[in-house]
């Protein structure tokens, strides 16, 4: 039996995918955006825009916005 995979995509403000930072790996959902809970604030100021949660790479949800407000 294969682990699902999530990871998060990182978007730029005019929504093209970012090299860096790079995510990690997760087992599960729940871990995957716990992790982007308590990192959002460090990624916006490396320039993410917008986190994209991926599915065995596949978009598994609409990106979310990192600011504040």
């Amino acid at each position: 039996m294969t682990r699902v995979q999530w990871e998060w995509l990182f978007l730029d403000v005019q929504d093209a995918e970012l090299d860096r930072p790079l995510s990690p790996a997760f087992t599960n959902r729940f871990d995957a955006e716990a992790w982007l809970g308590e990192h959002w604030r460090h990624l916006a100021t490396q320039g993410v825009a917008a986190a994209q949660l991926l599915q065995q790479g596949a978009p598994a949800a609409a990106a979310l916005p990192l600011r504040a407000g």
